[in-house]
């Protein structure tokens, strides 16, 4: 009987190898015939799942994606329930800094992936995507948080905290900040914009 194949599973093995290649040389090192070698397969094989590097990059970056998600679900779980929403930005916006060991694996990706983004139209509108869906969830938790009578701009003081944490997470990439000082800057803009 013929073996059956898990072409899922094939396709996470190449977007893995991607994942890696891109961490360690960039997406300059990420080529058909590279990523072949670094998962072990024919460049057949990767051929057959994906037929151009960009729509190979494309399926890598929605597989990070979906492990930031998961990894957000967790640390929303893992929250006295029910969570405030100050506590939910925060564990939200802490996972989008190379912190915990998994993000900081991911984070050099990240940054590929987003410079590939200005150059490649696909790429930059799902982050585009992925950006409006985050900012809307943050300046709601912000609206709700604060008194109606709050003259406070929740969508400003989303867009505040989100470029913030962008920063924070380029400065503990490279070593220009350590995580407990990320943390207390991050903290003093949650306090600021929940009013607390």
């Amino acid at each position: 009987m013929p073996k059956q194949v898990d072409h899922q599973e094939r396709r996470q093995q190449i977007a893995a190898a991607v994942c890696r290649l891109a961490a360690a040389h960039g997406l300059e090192g990420v080529s058909l015939r590279h990523v072949a070698a670094e998962a072990g397969v024919s460049m057949g094989r990767v051929q057959h799942y994906f037929k151009t590097k960009d729509e190979m990059l494309l399926f890598a970056f929605g597989t990070i994606s979906e492990g930031v998600e998961q990894r957000v679900t967790q640390a929303f779980s893992a929250l006295p329930q029910p969570p405030d929403a100050r506590s939910l930005v925060r564990a939200l916006l802490i996972e989008m800094m190379p912190i915990g060991d998994h993000a900081k694996a991911e984070m050099p990706m990240w940054v590929a992936f987003f410079a590939r983004a200005v150059v490649e139209p696909q790429m930059a509108e799902l982050l585009r995507q992925g950006t409006r869906s985050l900012h809307g969830f943050v300046a709601e938790q912000i609206g709700n948080a604060r008194p109606a009578s709050d003259s406070c701009d929740a969508a400003r003081e989303a867009d505040i905290l989100l470029s913030l944490t962008d920063g924070l997470m380029m400065r503990l990439m490279v070593g220009g900040i350590d995580a407990e000082t990320a943390l207390a800057a991050l903290d003093h803009q949650l306090d600021r914009a929940f009013g607390t």
